[in-house]
C-alpha cells in the first residue's frame, strides 16, 4: 500500500464485536516515523465525505487481534512492534526515535 506521505505497512480497522461494523476509526502503522509525522501533519482536520477527521499519534500500535488470516507483515508487527525501520531524527522537536508512533484516524 502506498501513500504520498510514506508506506503504510498495516491497518487495524476497529469493528464492533457484535455487528462487525466499523466503529469509525482505525490504527495505521507506517514504515517509519517520518511518514507518520507527515501523515498526522497533513491529514488532521481535513474533511472526507463531509466529515472532519482527527489524526493523531498513539504510544503503542495495536495490531488486529491474532487470526489465522494474518499476513507475514502483521505477524512481524505483532512480534516486533511497529516502526522498526524508524530513521534517526534531525529535529529535537520530534519524538525520540525509540518511540512507536503510528497514526490513529477517527471520523
Amino acid at each position: 500500500m502506498s501513500s504520498a506521505y510514506g508506506e503504510i505497512v498495516n491497518i487495524n480497522l476497529v469493528r464492533d464485536k457484535k455487528t462487525g461494523k466499523s466503529k469509525g476509526f482505525c490504527f495505521l502503522c507506517y514504515e517509519d516515523q517520518r511518514s507518520t509525522i507527515l501523515a498526522v501533519d497533513n491529514f488532521n482536520g481535513i474533511k472526507i465525505k463531509g466529515r472532519t477527521i482527527r489524526v493523531d499519534h498513539v504510544a503503542n500500535y495495536r495490531p488486529p487481534k491474532e487470526s489465522e488470516d494474518w499476513d507475514e507483515v502483521t505477524r512481524a508487527l505483532h512480534a516486533k512492534g511497529c516502526g522498526v525501520k524508524t530513521p534517526p531524527h534531525t529535529s529535537s522537536d520530534s519524538p525520540s526515535e525509540d518511540e512507536d508512533v503510528p497514526v490513529k484516524k477517527q471520523k
